[in-house]
């Protein structure tokens, strides 16, 4: 069977589109142009781009004549923020609503047009320019889910400034790591953040990071809850004073980017300690964002759009941030969770806003499962006409109850499989292609992904083996930031020339690809990636604790959970309060995201006979599993 090609008569549970899905389409024959994409690469590329507004045309489409640090639209000058925003301000979308926003207690909403949001970010970028940040600096940004998070990343990308957001529900050594690591001159933070009607100290947090950041000049606070903070002189200042002074006020030019410079740095857990600091780029990144978004959540000027993501993460960068203004669409943004102070809060926010396309997490939909279809059922959901699923593979189960309960049968549902290094969908239907429960079905347009077995080879239909992707794309990580050998060694060593994604896969005999999970030493919690080295170096840090080992066993609603293995010092004992104790310790470090789920007191560890913790082994043990070869343990 062509690698392109849908039979009419699929294997398995299968969803075919109705009638009035591929009537309102707008791509109707998705062979044809995935045939054109995977004939002419270039070319498929270069007619996206096109659709965009650049200052200068690119000269090249794609240089890899230094794989695997791969160049895209090269000589072309570009500014997405252009894209995002400028190039609206000509048209009747003006005067179009950008971003509507409520906050978590449902008392404040906060709109703005595409006129109102330039507004808002050449006011920001203004300020950003009076504190001294200039083109290539790098700015940390540490908000909640507020308006500002979003104007901040713009005003940043718009003066060619790279942000490093850190996400709000991280703590003070995750936020202190990455500044560091990024040597950020500014952050903007805010006194605090709403999370279940509690607040989240973000200022404090940030005082604390910094005391040992010696790069930070100047710290930018929002204010959000109107509590009280420490505030230095000199060094700290409100942003709404900052607002009032004639400075900030008046236009600001969109600066003048090369296609491959620097957008933003975006830490992701890897399988060794320290966080990866994956760099993205305005012309590459702004394409494949754009084109992957039109395609396949088929954004029309009508839609009103909702991606439930952070901006903390890559889903939040490029499909609540970037993504819907490229397409000039009207976004929604809630500051809350799914389920405060009631399990239909979303589905409040669905009905009152006629929200058209709903983009989430499976963690969100398992955890709305729970509390039956009566929840949903009160809410008028008639207006959704597209689902989508993201973060990790959703269950069947899952598929089936968001499918029937909260699309009522209507709604296809996109499941995109990507990553923070890939910037875009790489495995994903669009809304015309036969769905299965649990497949993000076939890869993107000119992408190409295989299987492969340890040594390389391609493995059986059927057969797990590791995910990798054959062909480059525009919006792909052009490096680790300050560490190019690493990003050689992570993604392009194992396979020559191939990107290893760190996920396994399997095909079916339909050539869709099921995502199994990943490879590494990465625990996926709610769809959010902690490298076990970094929950094993924050239990190591508590005085009690001489080794530890953390694995992800799976969970109905998390998806994976955190279990510790500790061994204790001399003089220590096991009891209930000190894995309590731990477990809070764990969350004071990284955040309450890493906090284990269970504390196992154990008197060894299984290691290999060079010291390597045997990780599969205990996560057999604890599922009553086979525990495979462990002729490489020690005694």
């Amino acid at each position: 069977m062509n690698d392109n090609t849908f039979s009419p008569s699929l294997h398995g549970e299968v969803y075919y589109p109705s009638p009035q899905v591929v009537e309102q389409a707008r791509l109707k024959d998705w062979q044809a142009l995935a045939e054109f994409a995977e004939q002419d690469l270039e070319g498929f590329w270069a007619r996206e781009a096109e659709e965009l507004e650049w200052f200068q045309k690119w000269e090249k489409v794609l240089d890899d004549s230094n794989k695997p640090f791969f160049k895209w639209f090269v000589g072309g000058k570009v500014n997405i923020v252009h894209n995002c925003i400028d190039r609206h301000l000509t048209t009747a979308r003006k005067n179009k609503l950008a971003l509507i926003w409520e906050s978590e207690d449902g008392k404040q909403v906060r709109t703005f047009s595409y006129y109102a949001l330039n507004r808002e970010v050449s006011r920001f970028a203004n300020i950003l320019k009076a504190m001294g940040v200039r083109k290539g600096d790098r700015v940390t940004i540490y908000i909640g889910r507020i308006p500002e998070i979003i104007f901040a990343m713009l005003a940043c990308a718009k003066i060619g400034a790279i942000h490093s957001v850190v996400f709000a529900g991280f703590s003070v050594d995750a936020l202190r790591g990455r500044i560091q690591d990024s040597q950020s001159r500014l952050v903007i933070t805010a006194d605090g953040a709403y999370q279940n009607g509690k607040i989240v100290e973000l200022k404090r947090i940030t005082d604390e990071a910094i005391k040992e950041c010696p790069s930070v000049e100047n710290v930018l606070v929002i204010r959000r809850t109107g509590h009280e903070v420490p505030m230095e002189a000199n060094r700290d200042h409100w942003y709404h004073d900052l607002c009032a002074l004639p400075v900030a006020n008046g236009k600001c030019p969109t600066e003048v980017m090369d296609a491959e410079d620097p957008l933003f740095i975006l830490y992701t857990s890897g399988s060794t300690g320290k966080p990866k600091a994956i760099l993205h780029v305005h012309g590459g990144y702004m394409v494949g964002v754009y084109s992957s978004l039109k395609y396949v959540f088929d954004l029309k000027d009508e839609d009103r759009w909702w991606c439930t993501a952070d901006p903390g993460w890559i889903t939040g960068h490029s499909y609540l941030v970037y993504g819907p203004l490229l397409l000039g669409a009207t976004s929604f943004m809630f500051e809350g969770g799914p389920v405060y102070p009631y399990p239909d809060r979303w589905w409040q926010c669905v009905e009152h806003y006629g929200i058209t396309v709903f983009y989430t997490a499976p963690t969100a939909i398992r955890s709305l499962m729970r509390f039956g279809e009566a929840w949903p059922n009160r809410r008028d959901l008639s207006s959704l006409r597209l689902l989508g699923s993201v973060g990790e593979p959703i269950n069947p189960e899952a598929w089936r109850w968001y499918y029937s309960v909260i699309g009522k049968e209507r709604c296809p549902i996109m499941d995109t499989w990507w990553q923070t290094e890939t910037g875009m969908f790489m495995i994903t239907p669009t809304p015309v292609v036969p769905l299965k429960p649990g497949s993000g079905t076939r890869p993107f347009f000119g992408q190409k992904a295989e299987i492969l077995d340890e040594a390389g080879n391609p493995v059986p239909q059927g057969q797990e083996g590791y995910l990798v992707l054959l062909r480059p794309w525009p919006s792909m990580l052009r490096t680790i930031y300050g560490d190019p050998e690493r990003y050689v060694q992570q993604y392009w060593s194992k396979y020559p020339g191939k990107y290893l994604t760190g996920d396994s896969a399997r095909q079916d005999e339909d050539g869709y690809f099921w995502i199994i999970g990943r490879t590494d030493d990465v625990i996926k919690v709610s769809g959010h990636r902690l490298g076990t080295a970094e929950i094993e170096s924050s239990l190591v840090s508590h005085p009690a604790v001489a080794e530890a080992a953390a694995i992800g066993l799976p969970h109905e609603i998390k998806g994976q959970a955190i279990h510790v293995f500790v061994l204790l010092r001399v003089g220590f004992a096991p009891s209930p309060e000190l894995a309590e104790e731990l477990r809070q310790h764990v969350a004071k470090h990284l955040g309450p995201i890493a906090r284990p789920e269970a504390v196992n007191f154990v008197d060894k560890l299984p290691k290999t006979r060079s010291g390597k913790i045997m990780r599969r082994v205990l996560r057999a043990r604890a599922q009553g599993l086979p525990e495979g070869d462990i002729s490489t343990l020690e005694e």
